[in-house]
This record gives structure tokens, C-alpha cells and sequence, in this order.
């Protein structure tokens, strides 16, 4: 009779414990529906109109000096390299005359060096053409009779001048050598200039008097540095400080104090009143906080302990 009816008690309680963790299960699972259906019910926060204005203008910037930084990759070696070393070559202004000499057609990689004009400057060259010229170079003699020509008639008892110097040099489309079409067409480049015999006007180097050139513009090489990398150069840095200037806090003060949840902040002097000094352990750390580790600002300099 005890043992039965201690068996009943423990199948009541066995029962009673299933009916509580089924009862568990169920109000566990409509806790996550419900915070599920809230969390798909809940709209975002909506953001203010500065929010917005912050987000357009980051996006815009930063397209800006991404597009400014990709054209300098571009740019430089393309307009910007040729332009800067046609300025360092230092090309008389005023231009002689060239007279072909001599044109080869050669082929093979050692010997196409160099080539008076190529389609293309990262390509190897298998097939090249030099074109040799002579010229004579502007003396000072030579500058003086052209701006004087009235006095071009020598008076009685005067010698003679000797005959300027006759250069050879070799003939480039540009600084370079090489371009991209349409700027460069080395066919019709070599079908004008390149048979012998042939005269026209060029402009030769006065750092190396073995280079010339037919078509020579100072001002279109410094308009071509000013537009092609003065002006990316310049939007790219602008763009990047301002975009720093925005979400960067280079502000030289401490950062705000920070208390922990649930303690109590310590009231200052001028609050404190009659109590000047604290004896809590948040006092106590605060002290110690000040006196041994000094405060760094945020823009990088250190201010001295208190």
C-alpha cells in the first residue's frame, strides 16, 4: 500500500514537471514571436534633414577624390610627363629651318631604340623609322640682323662673317617620340618630313642640340600641366580636407568625463559647498586619475597633469 502510493506521487509529480516545461516551451516560443513580429513590424528611425544634407555631401566628396586621384593615375603619365619634359628640354622659341638628310626603316628589337614617331608608348617595337635633319642654330649675329634689317647693308672696310655651324639631329613628332592617335599620325608625319630633301621649320633643344622638333607651343605644354594636374591635384586635396574637416574632431580638449551605470556623479567645487574634499572611492580614482595620467587631446598634443 506505501509503495503504490509512492508511485502516484511520482508519476503526479513527473506529470507536473512535463505540464510545467511544455508550459515554459510555449510561452518562450511566443516571446520570440512576438519580438520577432515586432522586429519586422519596426520601421527605422528616420534620419534628420542635417543627417541627410551630411550623407549627400559625404557621397559627393568622396566621388570627387576618388574621380580626382583615379584621372592623376591617368593623366600624368599620358599629358602631364611629356609636357614637363618638352619644358625641360628648353626648345628655342623661334624656329630654323630643318632640311632631311637621311631616313631609315629598320627592324628588329635592338635596333628600334628609338623611333622618330610611333603609334603608342607602352608597346614594343619591332619596326621604326629615324629621320635625320640639319639645321643651323640661332647666333647672336644672326638675331641681330633680323631685328635690324635696316642696317643689313655692311659698310665700307668691314670682313666678313664666318659661315654658322651646320648641326645634325635627329627628328621627334614630340618629347617623347611616341602619342596616341589623333594627335599623332605617324603616317602622314613621315610621308611630309620624312623624304630627303625635305625643308620645313622646327625648333631644336638648347640642352641637347640633337634633338628637334616640327611643332613646339610653350604655352599649350604649360596649359596642359595647369589642366591636367594642377586642377585634379588641387580638387583632390580639397575634397579630402574637407571630408577630414567634417568627420574628424580635431578639437584640443579633453574628452567628456564617462561614469559608469548606476553610480553617483560627484558634484563639483562650486556645488560641493561645504564639502571640499570627497572621501568615495569614485573621488578617490578620480584623484589618482588626474594627478598620475595626463589627459591627451584628441588633435595629438598632451596636456600637463592637473
Amino acid at each position: 500500500m506505501h509503495a503504490g502510493s509512492s508511485e502516484l506521487l511520482l508519476d503526479a509529480k513527473c506529470r507536473q514537471l512535463l505540464r510545467d516545461e511544455l508550459a515554459e516551451q510555449e510561452q518562450r516560443r511566443r516571446k520570440l514571436l512576438e519580438l520577432g513580429y515586432g522586429a519586422a513590424k519596426r520601421r527605422p528611425p528616420r534620419r534628420t534633414c542635417k543627417q541627410r544634407l551630411t550623407f549627400y555631401a559625404t557621397s559627393s566628396l568622396a566621388l570627387v577624390a576618388i574621380s580626382g586621384g583615379c584621372a592623376l593615375l591617368f593623366l600624368v603619365p599620358l599629358y602631364v610627363d611629356p609636357a614637363i619634359s618638352t619644358l625641360s628640354a628648353d626648345f628655342f622659341p623661334e624656329p630654323v629651318i630643318c632640311t632631311t638628310s637621311k631616313r631609315e626603316d629598320l627592324w628588329g628589337l635592338f635596333n628600334c631604340s628609338w623611333s622618330s614617331c610611333r603609334e603608342g608608348c607602352t608597346s614594343e617595337v619591332y619596326h621604326c623609322t629615324h629621320i635625320y635633319v640639319t639645321y643651323t642654330p640661332w647666333s647672336n649675329s644672326s638675331l641681330n640682323a633680323t631685328e635690324d634689317e635696316l642696317d643689313a647693308v655692311p659698310s665700307i672696310g668691314t670682313t666678313r662673317e664666318e659661315e654658322p655651324e651646320i648641326v645634325e639631329a635627329v627628328l621627334l613628332v614630340n618629347i617623347k617620340g611616341c602619342g596616341y592617335p589623333p594627335v599623332v599620325d605617324c603616317e602622314n608625319f613621315t610621308r611630309e618630313l620624312g623624304y630627303e630633301g625635305s625643308r620645313f621649320p622646327c625648333y631644336y633643344s638648347r640642352v641637347n642640340g640633337s634633338i628637334v622638333m616640327a611643332d613646339y607651343d610653350r604655352d599649350a605644354e604649360l596649359t596642359i600641366i595647369m589642366h591636367y594636374f594642377a586642377a585634379p591635384l588641387v580638387m583632390t586635396l580639397a575634397t579630402t580636407a574637407v571630408l577630414c574637416v567634417m568627420h574628424c574632431d580635431c578639437r584640443c580638449q579633453p574628452p567628456p568625463r564617462r561614469y559608469p551605470p548606476g553610480s553617483r556623479r560627484i558634484p563639483s567645487k562650486s556645488t560641493s559647498g561645504s564639502r571640499p574634499n570627497d572621501l568615495s572611492e569614485h573621488s578617490i580614482s578620480t584623484r589618482v586619475e588626474r594627478r598620475g595620467h595626463p589627459v591627451h587631446c584628441e588633435c595629438g598634443e598632451v596636456m600637463r597633469p592637473l
